[in-house]
């Protein structure tokens, strides 16, 4: 590994102007903490969350993850990337820092920060923004910068090739089982999440599907008709995609509605399609610049929202602590807020999904290791701050409306009457006529018992939008807009998902099979790629047949798989650094990862042993199994058969979390006798990293040139040119 010698941008000089700047940034952080902290039961706006959370993110990065790059982990500017060394034009590809955080942004963006902290709004705003912020700054950021490194370092290997790599054949194996059974679990939620929003809704389905064509126009015009052109093609592609959008409303409107409305069987097998489609072409043709496009609409609406959010300075009706935060009685789900309010968030604060990504396509296509900080940290600050816009969203509603929405129907029933009825006893109040007339306001015939937290998050940002633009005449349309946003959201990590999941197929057949290892031999890639999805997309297909089968079977292991996830990646990143000789800043990685340890194995234990059929897999599994011997249906369930399917599903639910606990509980027992190894040893250890090679690329580190770097750009004579992973005359 280099030394820190050369291996960062110059540091800057500090300045009376800069100590003043970052003073008053941390000023406004700190108030708005106070004011949320000193908040004894008044309503206060949401403004005060937004400050705190902006703040936070702003010393973060320019500090934290500043000493991350260059002092625990020492990136190296001179050092060429797999990219730059490899680029073999399908999977290896040197792509503009731009363009490859949008790629990265969108991969990772899935429903865990839209849907994740609507949900954890059950135990109040406070708890769930804490670890969305504090969460994300000294984990989840943290997971994907230094994940991304340590790929990068050694040729983009996959997390359960590292794992097997690093941790030792026994981890390592536990690693690549649980890795890729848990990767396959989450796609196949992913992709219902997207099918459900799609459904019916022929304006999200046409303006989905132009991205598409919009996006291979972008790759090939980025790649042979103006090459390094980046600001060019993006105003060329965000200019189609909301003639796309706004298009998609003229044909929700017209006679070709139809033609473009599709039922979720359909939708399965157009997702399924796409996503062996995507995941074989080359990775500049149509996933890149499709990541890249879909974010300036995931970024451009959250800044919106925030900007709705400064400037209506909304009132936080959810308390900031709830009744439900201790019980573990909550009407949304059942648990504490430890450990659940933790797993519930999941991708806003920690994913390990986004471990996947790190290790999958952007190590492969990032052209500088100077980069690592502002495409592994940056993106995932930004997703932490979708995350708590989604909280923001759904803390502006009123209590009575989200727990009539979000409550089961069997507990709200299917009318506004029983829905009031029942929110009542909860101790909250609204009428069947407001009921009835928000959804009148958004479009829909009912919002009662609309669970999952998309429909939630979708009225709260309609509420903001109206109050920005429009008023609640165009409730209906930023409601349907915000329905498209998340799906759209949603769908770029399916389509990355499916070629991360092939090149872990083809790492984990490698060791078997020499040539399976080489990600861009094409038998190897297709067949991979047809494997992956047709594990999700069977899952997916039996679930939007079956509302108890299926991916409805394995739906409640998602919040857990992910977090146990995550243990695995930050097990690695501890490992290598401590193999690295960087013990003293081991810390870093490892306590995040007992963090997370100690989460979700207390998750899975409540999961496994809980007595509450609400909440123990085996508990609800006695119940029902005990209902139905006398002949009992209990909801969900609304026959005899669906009753032992429940027990089928509670029975592979408990087994799963057994095996998927026990995996990275061996993955952890040995990444600690590989740590006792290491440091026990006399001499240094020998390096898993590639043979350093030195770098013929010029690129800027972060979203905005240096003077230093541009200095460097013209001495590279790149400034003009538009070289390869340069700037080109972007860039001045």
């Amino acid at each position: 590994m280099s030394t820190d010698t050369g291996s960062a941008t110059p540091a800057r000089k500090i300045t009376p102007r800069s100590v003043i700047i970052w003073s008053l940034v941390a000023i406004v952080g700190a108030v708005g903490w106070g004011a949320l902290a000193l908040s004894r039961g008044e309503t206060i706006n949401a403004g005060w969350l937004l400050a705190a959370a902006l703040g936070s993110y702003a010393i973060a990065y320019r500090f934290y993850s500043k000493f991350i790059a260059k002092r625990v982990l020492g990136v190296d500017k001179r050092r060429a990337t797999p990219a730059e060394r490899i680029n073999d034009g399908t999977d290896f590809h040197v792509t503009d820092r731009r363009v490859l955080y949008g790629h990265h942004f969108a991969a990772i963006a899935g429903a865990g920060p839209l849907v994740g902290p609507v949900l954890a709004a059950q135990f109040g705003f406070l708890p769930g923004t804490i670890w969305i912020v504090a969460g994300a700054i000294f984990a989840g950021c943290v997971q994907d910068m230094v994940i991304l490194f340590f790929s990068m370092r050694r040729n983009g290997r996959s997390l359960g090739q590292l794992a097997r790599d690093e941790i030792g054949p026994v981890g390592g194996v536990a690693a690549l089982i649980a890795v890729f059974s848990i990767m396959i679990i989450l796609l196949a939620v992913l992709a219902l999440v997207v099918v459900n929003a799609l459904a019916e809704s022929p304006w999200g389905t046409f303006s989905i599907a132009m991205t598409i064509p919009i996006a291979l126009f972008m790759g090939i015009y980025m790649r042979t008709l103006r090459p390094g052109k980046v600001i060019e093609t993006t105003f060329i592609g965000v200019g189609l995609l909301l003639l796309a959008i706004v298009a998609g409303g003229w044909v929700d409107q017209s006679s070709w509605a139809d033609a473009w409305t599709f039922s979720p069987q359909t939708l399965v097998i157009f997702l399924m399609i796409y996503g062996f489609v995507a995941s074989v072409l080359p990775v500049w043709m149509l996933l890149a610049p499709r990541d890249y496009l879909s974010t300036f609409m995931k970024i451009g609406t959250i800044v919106l929202l925030a900007v709705g959010v400064a400037v209506t300075l909304p009132s936080m009706q959810n308390g900031a602590i709830s009744k439900f935060a201790l019980s573990g009685e909550g009407p949304v789900f059942a648990g504490s807020l430890f450990p659940f309010a933790f797993i519930t968030i999941a991708c806003g604060a920690l994913s390990g999904f986004h471990s996947l990504i790190s290790s999958g396509t952007t190590p492969k296509m990032i052209a500088k290791e100077t980069q690592v900080r502002f495409i592994g940290y940056g993106g995932m600050m930004m997703e932490s701050f979708v995350a708590v816009m989604a909280m923001i969203a759904a803390s502006v509603l009123t209590p009575g409306l989200y727990y009539a929405m979000n409550a089961p129907a069997g507990l709200v029933g299917d009318t506004v009457q029983s829905a009031s009825a029942a929110v009542t006893q909860l101790g909250f109040v609204i009428s069947p006529e407001q009921l009835q007339n928000i959804a009148n306001l958004v479009g829909e015939e009912s919002l009662v018992a609309r669970t999952g937290g998309a429909p939630t998050l979708a009225v709260g940002m309609a509420q903001i939008f109206s109050g920005l633009i429009g008023g609640s005449g165009l409730m209906a349309f930023w409601y349907h807009f915000a329905i498209m946003f998340e799906a759209l959201f949603i769908l770029t990590t399916v389509d990355a998902g499916t070629r991360v999941g092939r090149f872990m197929l083809q790492d984990t057949l490698g060791n078997v099979w020499k040539p399976m290892a080489r990600v861009s031999w094409k038998p190897g890639l297709w067949v991979t790629s047809a494997i992956v999805v047709g594990g999700w997309g069977y899952f997916l297909w039996v679930g939007v047949n079956d509302p108890l089968g299926g991916i409805y079977q394995l739906f409640p292991l998602f919040g857990i798989a992910n977090q146990l996830l995550a243990a695995v990646a930050l097990a690695v990143a501890t490992t290598c650094l401590i193999k690295a000789g960087k013990l003293k800043w081991a810390w870093v990685t490892a306590i995040p990862l007992a963090w997370d340890a100690v989460v979700t194995l207390t998750a899975s234990w409540q999961k496994i042993f809980s007595a509450d059929p609400a909440l123990g897999f085996f508990a609800q599994r006695a119940r029902f199994s005990e209902a139905l011997a006398q002949g009992e249906v209990l909801p969900p369930a609304e026959n005899l058969e669906d009753m032992q399917q429940v027990v089928t599903n509670a029975t592979v639910d408990g087994v799963l979390s057994i095996l998927f606990a026990s995996m990275i509980i061996i993955v952890l027992l040995d990444a600690f006798r590989t740590w006792y190894k290491v440091l026990s040893a006399h001499g240094p250890v020998p390096s898993t990293e590639d043979p350093y090679v030195e770098s013929k690329l010029v690129a800027p580190a972060g979203l905005f040139v240096t003077a230093e770097e541009k200095a460097e750009l013209r001495e590279a004579e790149l400034v003009g040119a538009g070289g390869a992973g340069g700037a080109g005359k972007d860039e001045t």
